[in-house]
């Protein structure tokens, strides 16, 4: 750490003494007669050298230097060195008492700031473990669900010793189908959250047309669920926003499948943005049975969905809480709540 700091301390502190040492002279080619305002003028830059170094050398050094200065050049006899002149002794343990003070304050406070840091970052690993652990912790089940489904239609296709009908053998495919679009989910799910390191620095942002994102967003979904019914209102305005254009996809079409397959409801969901002069919000609306979870924002974190909660219930609480890890990636928010006839769920993010 020494050696790291060592160029940039004698960079900083030379050329602040250097930058006093030349205001200096002009500010007694005004004022010849005084060199107390040279001397305020070296104190300041003391204090700026303890500031902005680390450690106490520079600031040390920077005071014997000053004190020289102010006696050698900008003192009676000028270009001389008298340091038995009355208040010197005083002057120069002044100087060093302000290095000294200034040093240990910014050492300290970079010794908390860096403290607070880690510990941040600690919080930060914790947190994103957690989620981590309780996300393979629901997979593990949701994914050995259809699995286990998958295998019992597709046997019960294969080995039948007696010939099955063809409306068994209809129903018998559409289980193995649904099964294996929710195992699809599950996946491009978890290749989500593997692109996401826990910090937004790890998002390849760039520039993309909301309209575009949108529409993108429900073409995808309606290959998915070809009847599921959806209005999307699109802004008036241009919008360029930075974001991974294909997680954010992948948070509309985890809204989206939530509202369809949960809402319960013939009537369409409403999909639509509006804008603040910081960010923009998507939502998704729906006209079904609600948010039973209270708080609602609840419904995001899974380990607060009780032990109870149906597996419909967690697989929804999956896909919310991915939503939820990915939009904070983004430095966003996302949030849930009732409505008179419904749900709506939203999420915002910056405009820059």
């Amino acid at each position: 750490m020494q050696n790291k700091n060592l160029i940039p301390n004698i960079l900083i502190t030379a050329f602040l003494l250097a930058l006093a040492t030349l205001l200096s002279f002009l500010l007694f080619s005004l004022s010849p007669i005084s060199s107390a305002n040279t001397a305020l003028l070296y104190i300041l830059v003391i204090v700026l050298i303890g500031r902005y170094t680390t450690g106490y050398l520079p600031g040390i050094i920077a005071s014997l230097v000053g004190v020289i200065c102010v006696n050698y050049l900008f003192t009676y006899p000028y270009f001389r060195l008298n340091f038995t002149l009355t208040g010197y002794p005083i002057t120069f343990i002044g100087m060093l008492a302000i290095s000294l003070i200034t040093s240990t304050l910014t050492t300290n406070l970079k010794k908390l700031a860096y403290t607070l840091a880690e510990k941040e970052k600690i919080i930060n690993e914790t947190e994103k473990e957690k989620m981590r652990a309780n996300l393979l912790r629901s997979i593990s089940h949701d994914l050995r669900t259809p699995l286990t489904s998958i295998i019992c239609s597709s046997s019960s296709l294969v080995n039948s010793e007696e010939p099955i009908s063809e409306s068994e053998r209809k129903e018998l495919s559409v289980h193995i189908y649904e099964d294996a679009n929710w195992l699809l989910n599950m996946v491009e799910n978890i290749l989500s959250v593997t692109k996401i390191q826990g910090t937004s620095s790890s998002l390849k942002k760039t520039p993309e047309v909301i309209e575009e994102v949108l529409s993108e967003s429900v073409q995808r979904l309606k290959k998915r669920l070809p009847d599921a019914k959806i209005t999307t209102k699109l802004p008036e305005e241009f919008l360029m926003i930075p974001m991974d254009a294909l997680l954010i996809e992948q948070v509309i079409i985890n809204l989206l499948e939530n509202a369809v397959t949960h809402s319960e409801s013939e009537r369409p969901i409403e999909l639509f943005v509006t804008t603040s002069d910081t960010s923009i919000t998507i939502h998704v609306k729906d006209y079904g049975i609600g948010i039973s979870i209270t708080p609602c924002d609840n419904i995001f974190d899974l380990s607060s969905l009780p032990e109870t909660t149906a597996d419909a219930e967690k697989g929804k609480g999956i896909g919310l809480s991915i939503c939820k890890t990915i939009i904070m990636a983004h430095n966003g928010e996302i949030h849930a709540r009732n409505h008179e006839d419904g749900s709506e769920f939203y999420f915002s993010i910056p405009k820059e």
